[in-house]
């Protein structure tokens, strides 16, 4: 949720700085883009589609996540001298911390849990076990490591649409919310970029 409104908000703030400016979006060449199909291609599979999802079991489960974490990693390492890409580099890294140390899956607290699932239809979790078909955990706060880095924020009480994320997701979002408002920069601004760049 929080990744695509930032998604969202940084195509539009991209469009109008470069309308704002009269000129066409910039193109930027970006190193493994497949790698971020094929990653998100799985994640959705294995968490935002409900028939498959129930059927992937918990290990399977935690170890698509990782991996598809160190592949996007991957990618913005390679592509980290682009806007933003630092931003998503170091919430990813973030993110794959957490999980990592915890078994794979994201950890989510039973209070976190308790706020969100009352907006989602009571939907029915026990501590240490996967919530639903997400990507999450339920494990308490003393049992989880690196937790303040865990699915511990949720949006304001007045969307109707609740979610918990993390502060690396925090992270992500502002770094797809860059890189899509530097498409708007002027020509000017791409050429130091390209000099910086290939001066290092």
């Amino acid at each position: 949720m929080i990744l695509l409104s930032a998604m969202v908000a940084g195509a539009f703030a991209g469009l109008g700085r470069a309308w704002a400016r009269k000129r066409a979006l910039r193109s930027i060449t970006l190193r493994w883009g497949w790698v971020v199909a094929a990653a998100f291609f799985l994640q959705v599979l294995v968490f935002q589609v409900p028939f498959i999802g129930s059927k992937v079991p918990v290990w399977l489960a935690a170890f698509a996540l990782p991996a598809s974490l160190i592949a996007l990693l991957a990618f913005a390492w390679l592509n980290i001298r682009k806007p933003g890409l630092w931003a998503l580099a170091l919430g990813l890294a973030m993110n794959l911390a957490v999980i990592t140390l915890n078994g794979g899956l994201m950890p989510i607290t039973p209070d976190t849990v308790e706020r969100i699932s009352s907006r989602q239809n009571g939907a029915e979790w026990q501590i240490g076990e996967r919530f639903g078909t997400s990507k999450d955990i339920v494990r308490r706060d003393e049992d989880t490591r690196l937790g303040f880095l865990s699915d511990r924020l949720t949006l304001p009480i007045w969307i109707p649409y609740q979610a918990a994320f993390s502060i690396g997701d925090v992270f992500i979002a502002l770094g797809a919310f860059l890189f899509l408002w530097s498409l708007g920069a002027n020509n000017f601004t791409e050429k130091s970029f390209s000099k910086k760049e290939n001066s290092t």
